[in-house]
């Protein structure tokens, strides 16, 4: 008899490097600890120069500019993770930097994923908000279950 083979829950978790996103990695880690499963914790970039709106000899200045900017977030993502969990969090977490925006981003990562987790704001948010925008949109478009972990100023938890 042939057995089928086990599949690890994913929980994918959003990353900015905020507070708000440390929450949710570690958050994200310890869930994933308690179901056996795994972690992608993903960062968005965006890169919004128009090589149509530059000279044609800027355009090659504007691609190496891009691969910085790419760069920077994946650097960015790595310090997050490990400030939040540390080089060694008993799960596995991979990281993913994809570029386009934040919201957009993550709903497609939902789609592969048992869980999403999303902090409540990240840098863009201002303090009276209840919601950033992202994790609104997150919470409204996603493909399947959305957790939502408040910072440590909001109460902290899930």
């Amino acid at each position: 008899m042939v057995s089928e083979p086990t599949i690890e829950p994913l929980i994918v978790v959003g990353v900015d490097g905020s507070d708000h996103s440390k929450e949710a990695v570690r958050w994200a880690v310890e869930q994933a600890r308690l179901m056996g499963g795994r972690v992608h914790a993903v960062m968005a970039w965006e890169w919004n120069r128009n090589p149509f709106a530059i000279g044609m000899a800027e355009a090659q200045l504007a691609e190496q500019e891009a691969e910085t900017a790419e760069e920077a977030a994946r650097r960015k993502l790595a310090d997050t993770v490990a400030a939040a969990v540390g080089a060694s969090p008993g799960v596995p977490v991979f990281r993913r930097v994809e570029q386009g925006s934040p919201a957009q981003v993550l709903v497609d990562a939902s789609k592969e994923a048992h869980l999403t987790v999303v902090g409540t704001r990240g840098y863009g948010g201002f303090k009276g908000a209840l919601l950033g925008s992202v994790s609104q949109q997150v919470v409204q478009y996603s493909a399947g279950t959305v957790v939502v972990v408040r910072g440590s100023e909001d109460g902290g938890g899930a």
